[in-house]
């Protein structure tokens, strides 16, 4: 049972919809009417706080700022309160936030203002109509539950009537509730990025200029202003050009169905897809070595290019976790040609980790906008397997893309995987005719090096070792030991 803290005080999730139901009880049958000024007693109901705390909150200026009235507003005032409390903010840090920069005067002058009439989820999924067995399904999917607890607005009234058209269309309950897990998971994602980089590169950068004060709130406030009505317009464009992309890839699909050229599904979501891990070989001993914040720049750069690369290759990036993205494409073809670019394109990038890669083709099953089963699990411990500059196959792959003109595909024999039953026959794609390129490697941050960007060098037993900086010479020489598995790229 997940438990949160109010006020200090323990409270239960059952305690959170308990109060929930508490409030409820104020209101008749069709919904709950919002007044437009509140007592402190039915503040209290609604928030399950006390009266006497209320009552010090409003003497402290947490709530009851509009002329001294309580109104919906103070609902919204006491659960960012909550918030902070439950996160160990004391209350005499929240009450002079407030007091000098109306931290949480500002924040709910930033969401919606508050609905004047509440339903049950009872209510509301029996207004549009929608079984209250989905409703239910779709409320917690959404993660609105542990959030809104059960009182529910006008504009979810709406969004169960569009459920409703959803099922009526045909979709099955498990569609609608993998369809909403999905844009809960992406839209938190998207909001939290929407916060989390007005933080900090545009208010953070406001503080580092030396702005404070009435001023900082001022430009921080006017940044907001601007910037805020363009988050859903801005949302529209990207869904819109998503959805021109996945049109045209349904099309090819169904053209492929009608060919031949893909096998009958056995289940709802089973998809013919070559299915790629590729990260950086040295990625964990570079960030030792240099830092979050040069790591972070080297990452910045790899993703770049592995989004540039598979969008040109008709790929989907699905997910990326630290250096190490997973990519599907429609055919092996694409999967293999996309990750000998991003090679290419990687092993000219100056001071840079090598790429390695796995690829693997066959049946895979498409769930909440993810890919899994067996064969995403060959192709993650392929990656696994890889050393620097390695792109691995499976035997699979090597049929579908056999004819992909100047590339070879070398045998490498049989391997054993890490958690996986069996051995596997294994390959590595090459480029037909390329050379690698002779970079030291630097034994400290296992970088690539260039003769031009080799700081220091250091003869040891009779063998050079090259450094991209006397930072990584330094470590070097105090424990070498702790360096000996670096080599040559």
């Amino acid at each position: 049972m997940v438990a949160r803290f109010v006020s200090g005080r323990r409270v239960t999730g059952r305690a959170l919809n308990r109060l929930s139901m508490r409030s409820r009880r104020l209101c008749a049958n069709g919904g709950c009417s919002m007044p437009d000024e509140m007592t402190l007693e039915q503040l209290a109901r609604y928030t399950g706080e006390p009266k006497e705390r209320l009552r010090e909150w409003r003497l402290r200026g947490l709530i009851g700022t509009d002329g001294d009235r309580l109104t919906p507003r103070d609902l919204d005032r006491v659960r960012l309160v909550q918030l902070g409390l439950r996160h160990g903010i004391g209350l005499e840090t929240m009450v002079e936030a407030n007091r000098t920069q109306r931290l949480i005067d500002r924040y709910v002058e930033m969401l919606p203002e508050p609905s004047r009439r509440t339903y049950s989820l009872a209510e509301a999924s029996e207004i549009a109509g929608l079984d209250l067995d989905v409703a239910r399904t779709m409320w917690k999917n959404a993660g609105l539950a542990a959030q809104q607890g059960e009182e529910l607005r006008e504009e979810d009234i709406e969004a169960f009537r569009a459920f409703k058209t959803y099922s009526d269309a045909g979709f099955p309950l498990e569609a609608l509730a993998e369809g909403t897990r999905v844009f809960a998971d992406s839209l938190s994602r998207v909001a939290e990025m929407e916060s989390k980089l007005f933080h900090f590169y545009v208010h953070e950068r406001l503080k580092a200029q030396g702005l404070s004060g009435d001023e900082l709130i001022r430009v921080t406030d006017a940044a907001g202003e601007m910037s805020r009505p363009l988050l859903e317009p801005t949302l529209l464009w990207f869904h819109r050009k998503a959805w021109e992309k996945a049109i045209r890839e349904d099309l090819v699909m169904h053209m492929a169905e009608e060919a031949g050229l893909l096998q009958a599904s056995e289940l709802p979501g089973q998809l013919q897809r070559a299915v790629v891990f590729i990260d950086l070989a040295s990625f964990t001993p570079m960030t030792e070595a240099m830092g979050d914040i040069q790591a972070a720049h080297v990452l910045d750069r790899f993703s770049t290019i592995v989004r540039e690369a598979t969008n040109a290759w008709d790929g989907r990036l699905v997910k990326q976790i630290g250096d190490a993205f997973m990519l599907v494409f429609p055919d092996a073809r694409s999967a293999v040609a996309c990750c000998l670019e991003i090679k290419s394109r990687v092993a000219r990038e100056p001071q840079f980790p090598a790429v390695r890669a796995g690829i693997h083709w066959g049946s895979l099953l498409y769930r909440d906008g993810d890919y899994v089963g067996s064969n995403v699990n060959i192709a993650s411990r392929l990656a696994s397997e890889g050393e620097r500059h390695q792109i691995l196959v499976t035997p699979e792959v090597r049929r579908e893309a056999r004819d992909l003109p100047e590339v070879e595909f070398v045998r490498l024999g049989k391997r054993n995987l890490k958690g996986l039953t069996g051995s596997f026959e294994l390959f590595e794609a090459r480029a037909g005719g390329a050379m690698e390129a002779d970079r030291a490697v630097d034994p400290v941050c296992e970088t690539e090096l260039g003769p031009a960007e080799v700081a220091a060098r250091l003869q040891i037993e009779g063998a050079e070792r090259a450094f991209c900086s006397e930072d990584c010479l330094r470590k070097f020489v105090s424990s070498p030991q702790s360096y000996a598995g670096a080599e040559r790229g």
